[in-house]
């Protein structure tokens, strides 16, 4: 028995291949670099969901349909209901996607896809004290989201990275969430619950969670004079540095390049781009020093949080952000679980004690 799952196969699947030891993605036979940056969410959406919502509208229809959903789940949710501003951002998201019916079919999907690019900003917008802004159907759902955020239109390069980010962690591989939707749709219980599954499991800190504190870690070492010192500083407090080193890739997550070619894309100004690329440079350095015999390359979470940072998103809802990319991948997967029509249901090794019984 493996800890953890490790190297055990859960599933087979046409969606997604991570090659960890190369740094490669394949996301139904394309690989990352042929779709960062050069696919819409609703592009990435009609791609992963294809042969599994057969009647799921193509290409421009797509477009309007989420559209629509965008406005009706702002109608039916963010205007009915009291939103539970107390709890975090990737709280309120939850608690307003479960209000969402459960069940199957398109028209679940479609407000699945929708749900995350409506509520984030709303949620945001709510602990400021300000009002949701009604999202705009006629925009692509990138755009939207970004306008609802801050309530002014965004330039067609902000617009762009978004969309850069959200195709690129769209799905990849039985990661925890994935795999926790899977199960839940073998159940068949519903999309929805499916969903709730995946956001639960990608708010923890070793999953989703993780892109926040790279930008505390920014935000403490202030200056690219004072990365090394800093880094050294926490690796000998034994702390983690946040950013680097992953389970699956041996050498550089080939996520982290095309999200930073999306922050380099936005301009000289945009981000914090000097800043982390002195601090990825000597924290790559300590690293090989400190741990010759480990492969600890920069991940997705670094330059995730410097990207989102730079559209206008806080740090506190960057998982939210995560789920409107993922649930693409989760509503493809429970899909492709769902079709298979096996129930996940693994075995377990009891090592507790034995039952005494008496002579």
């Amino acid at each position: 028995m493996s800890d953890g799952l490790e190297d055990v196969v859960a599933a087979h699947t046409v969606l997604s291949e991570v090659d960890g030891a190369a740094g490669r993605l394949v996301i139904r036979g394309h690989s990352l670099d042929e779709l960062a940056g050069h696919t819409s969410f609703e592009e990435m959406a009609a791609l992963m969901l294809d042969g599994f919502v057969p009647d799921l509208p193509r290409q421009k229809q797509l477009q309007v349909a989420l559209g629509e959903a965008r406005k009706e789940l702002f109608e039916t949710i963010v205007k009915r209901e009291a939103a539970p501003v107390t709890l975090s951002p990737v709280e309120m998201v939850r608690a307003m996607t479960a209000l969402i019916p459960d069940g199957e079919g398109t028209r679940v999907v479609l407000k699945l896809l929708a749900a995350p690019a409506v509520f984030t900003p709303a949620a945001l917008r709510l602990r400021r004290g300000l009002a949701p802004v009604p999202p705009d159907p006629s925009l692509p759902q990138a755009a939207d989201t970004l306008r609802m955020l801050t309530g002014a239109a965004p330039t067609t390069q902000q617009a762009a990275a978004l969309d850069t980010y959200l195709v690129t962690v769209a799905d990849h591989g039985l990661n925890a969430s994935t795999f926790a939707a899977r199960v839940v749709a073998s159940t068949r219980a519903g999309l929805v619950s499916a969903v709730l599954a995946g956001i639960g499991a990608l708010q923890g800190p070793l999953h989703g969670g993780a892109p926040g504190p790279v930008i505390e870690m920014l935000d403490a070492i202030g200056t690219p004079e004072n990365a090394r010192a800093w880094l050294e500083a926490a690796l000998d407090r034994g702390d983690r540095l946040m950013g680097f080193g992953h389970r699956i890739y041996r050498v550089r997550d080939p996520r982290a390049d095309a999200l930073k070619g999306a922050l380099r894309r936005l301009g000289a100004d945009a981000g914090r781009l000097g800043l982390a690329e002195a601090v990825e440079q000597a924290a790559l350095a300590i690293l090989r020093e400190r741990k010759p015999n480990r492969t600890l390359e920069t991940n997705v979470e670094f330059y995730t949080a410097l990207l989102l940072e730079a559209l206008g998103f806080t740090p506190d809802s960057f998982t939210c952000v995560f789920a409107l990319g993922r649930t693409t991948g989760w509503l493809a997967h429970a899909q492709e679980q769902i079709a298979g029509g096996k129930l996940i249901r693994p075995q377990s090794v009891y090592v507790g004690p034995q039952s005494r019984q008496a002579a």
